[in-house]
């Protein structure tokens, strides 16, 4: 026998659990799914969510065992998942680590950035996924933002706070995914409080600033962070002339400042 396929044979009990496991997982995320729908509500506009925290805490049990399920997936399950399984598992992923970040201090804290024990929130590594100790930077900078090119995303992964996308009250799903992407976006620009456009003026979310570059890399032919605003003009204002001047590129778009506040339906 030769030793290449030597190697191979050595490598197939491998293979066998990690495809085992992926079958066995369940991505319909049925358990996140319950505590979503419990604890996360839309706002009348139906363009932002609050959680109730206080409810999450009296779950925390039930918090946990979806984050454990999260954690025992290892990286040779990961990687036999189909590209759209991959996102949606990463998002929820960071979604629910970023809600057991909040529980650790809750309900002393008023914003999400009060967690600053590492300096960051987002770079405490409390959580272990893939095989190994993480921080919610790792999820977004280093595998959603490089590995996918999907902009979009950042309506999806949610940092706790007012200024953010909504929290969907429902997880992420590989047979759902690019309808869940475009509806976030959807519902993000189309709220005023954090993108809307008048005459001569366009003011719209930070996240637009922070992250410019996701939306210049020719995602659904969008060159320029202005592209985005011009497809979705409708959505920033309901004149048709500042809908033109949006479509035109011709307005240059400033930044709000970001609401840190915590999205919490208690307060």
């Amino acid at each position: 026998m030769s030793l290449s396929r030597r190697h191979l044979l050595s490598l197939l009990p491998a293979l066998a659990v990690a495809r085992a496991s992926a079958q066995a997982f369940d991505h319909g995320y049925a358990a996140w799914d319950v505590l979503l729908k419990k604890h996360v509500r839309w706002l009348p506009d139906q363009k932002q969510s609050r959680v109730a925290y206080a409810g999450l805490l009296a779950d925390r049990a039930a918090l946990k065992a979806v984050l454990a399920n999260l954690s025992g997936v290892n990286p040779a399950a990961f990687d036999s998942f189909t590209r759209p399984q991959q996102m949606a598992f990463l998002i929820n992923a960071y979604n629910a680590f970023t809600i057991e970040l909040v529980l650790t201090e809750y309900p002393k804290l008023k914003s999400i950035k009060d967690v600053t024990v590492f300096g960051s929130p987002w770079k405490k590594p409390f959580f272990t996924l893939l095989g190994e100790t993480r921080h919610l930077d790792w999820i977004e900078h280093e595998q959603l933002r490089p590995k996918y090119n999907e902009p979009r995303v950042h309506t999806a992964i949610v940092c706790a706070s007012i200024g953010c996308p909504a929290l969907r009250p429902e997880p992420f799903t590989s047979d759902q995914l690019e309808q869940q992407l475009e509806d976030g976006m959807r519902r993000f620009l189309g709220d005023p409080t954090r993108n809307r456009a008048g005459p001569g003026k366009l003011e719209v979310s930070s996240i637009f600033k922070w992250f410019r570059e996701d939306f210049e890399k020719g995602h659904q032919g969008f060159q320029r962070v202005e592209d985005v605003f011009a497809r979705h003009a409708p959505l920033l204002s309901g004149d048709p002339a500042v809908q033109e001047q949006l479509k035109a590129r011709k307005l240059k778009p400033e930044f709000l400042d970001y609401d840190w506040s915590l999205n919490d339906a208690g307060r």
